[in-house]
């Protein structure tokens, strides 16, 4: 049934790689964090390649929530708990400085303006009051909120973004800076010092795999720790009759939605009612989850006509923090991002990147716990 974000969305066309070729850098896989460390990468200097098995934002990059969060995977207090406070807190400045980055370079895609977490009842209730008690703790804005859209808290500095709309204007944004783009160019072999694709090679003494949903199977030595995952998606046709200022994550975080613009509703979730069904590598939507998220609507009163069904594959780990890790010398790994990818994704693409030149980066440091 298609997704939502390719609407009125015209994205570049880029060869097949059918040559071999050299340069500083070659990211592999076009999503969110392997288009921003490719632009980063032409901006600071270096000959960059990109390659993607698909098209640009063909896996969740172009398929995800359209959420903008900050923090990791789990609340601002669990990480404390998890990881103490002057981590958690680090953590936390890097996604918002982050986000600050990404609506500075893809403005017209991006809109900051606050994003609920609620609570279905009173054990939720407790712990979004133990999460906006860690944010008034360590300084961070969040604004208790009681009205049309639920209880719980506002968290101003997050928003929402359009996907497609933001992965098309950091590739062209790259290819002007000098990048090189070729997709329908799958990696068919990642080593250090070398791409294969089928019908071609990049050498580059930087490479970096940006690859979510697949990381464990473009990144063996990460397999055990990367748990492919399956999130489902809907839409609605356009509704005229309600109004949905804030995008919402609900049920510690299993559900989640937001208006568009132009009045269609995008809710995923439900992940938990079938948990053993979406720990899966294949992107193919299940009616189970189009009844469970079709039901959610109706509970929040929206009984439009469904137009768009979709699945994204992501990955987790049992950590809950991503892996950002040089697996050969010169090989990165970055992905698993628990869900939660679409900052902290473009954040660890452009990190490591700068520890590539620099030979240090303080947030990939403060990530490789």
């Amino acid at each position: 049934m298609g997704i939502v974000w390719d609407i009125g969305v015209d994205r570049p066309q880029f060869p097949m790689l059918t040559e071999n070729l050299e340069a500083d850098l070659v990211v592999v896989g076009l999503g969110g964090s392997g288009l921003t460390a490719l632009l980063h990468g032409a901006q600071r200097g270096l000959k960059v390649i990109g390659i993607d098995a698909d098209r640009i934002a063909a896996g969740a990059a172009g398929r995800n929530g359209g959420l903008l969060l900050a923090g990791i995977a789990d609340f601002h207090h669990n990480v404390r708990q998890e990881l103490g406070r002057e981590c958690a807190m680090a953590l936390y400045q890097h996604t918002l400085d982050e986000m600050d980055r990404m609506a500075a370079t893809t403005p017209n895609a991006i809109s900051r303006i606050g994003a609920l977490r609620t609570g279905e009842d009173s054990k939720e209730l407790a712990d979004v009051i133990a999460h906006r008690d860690a944010l008034i703790a360590d300084g961070y804005p969040v604004l208790d909120y009681d009205d049309e859209q639920g209880q719980g808290i506002l968290i101003p500095t997050d928003g929402v973004f359009q996907p497609a709309k933001r992965a098309v204007q950091l590739a062209n944004l790259a290819v002007a800076a000098g990048a090189q783009i070729f997709t329908n160019s799958p990696a068919t072999d990642l080593q250090s010092g070398i791409v294969k694709t089928p019908q071609g090679s990049i050498r580059a003494p930087h490479i970096l795999a940006t690859i979510d949903g697949n990381l464990g199977k473009a990144v063996p030595e990460v397999a055990d720790r990367a748990q492919a995952t399956r999130l489902q998606m809907i839409s609605t046709a356009p509704v005229k009759s309600v109004t949905l200022k804030y995008a919402v994550y609900t049920r510690q975080g299993w559900d989640y939605w937001q208006q568009l613009p132009d009045g269609r509703i995008a809710i995923g979730g439900g992940r938990d009612t079938a948990l053993t069904q979406e720990a899966t590598d294949v992107a193919e939507p299940t009616p189970e989850m189009r009844n469970y998220l079709e039901t959610k609507l109706h509970s929040i009163g929206i009984t439009v006509e469904i137009e768009h069904h979709w699945a994204a594959i992501v990955s987790y780990t049992d950590s809950g923090l991503p892996i950002v890790e040089q697996v050969q010398p010169g090989l990165w790994a970055i992905g698993a991002y628990c869900g939660t990818g679409n900052v902290v994704g473009a954040l660890l693409g452009r990190s490591v990147v700068d520890h590539c030149i620099d030979g240090h980066s303080q947030i990939v440091a403060d990530f490789t716990i």
